[in-house]
């Protein structure tokens, strides 16, 4: 019964550390198509739409948009489909260009 207690708290504190390892991350997306000053809301509103986007930003004259966003609950596969979805396709910018314009 022991061994049994013992193995139930070790399962309850792994299947919890998973939340303890999810991270907050940034991504600077290229966002193709942003022709006219109304895209970056367009895409603005598309980004904060995916479950576990916390921020989002988008710049007509970069044509980039900045996305802080929750890793347990969203991917940049979600972000880029989303912008995809409201018509301007995206990519993740090289984490070394990301680096370079901080």
């Amino acid at each position: 019964m022991k061994i049994y207690t013992l193995i139930c708290i070790c399962l309850l504190t792994v299947a919890s550390m998973g939340k303890a390892f999810a991270a907050q991350q940034t991504v600077t997306l290229a966002v193709d198509n942003m022709t006219c000053s109304t895209c970056p809301y367009t895409v603005k509103k598309a980004l904060s739409q995916v479950p576990g986007v916390e921020k989002a930003t988008a710049s007509f004259e970069d044509k980039t948009a900045t996305v802080t966003f929750d890793d347990t609950k969203a991917s940049v596969a979600d972000l880029t489909t989303a912008t995809r979805n409201a018509g301007h396709p995206s990519r993740r910018v090289s984490e070394k260009f990301e680096e370079l314009a901080q």
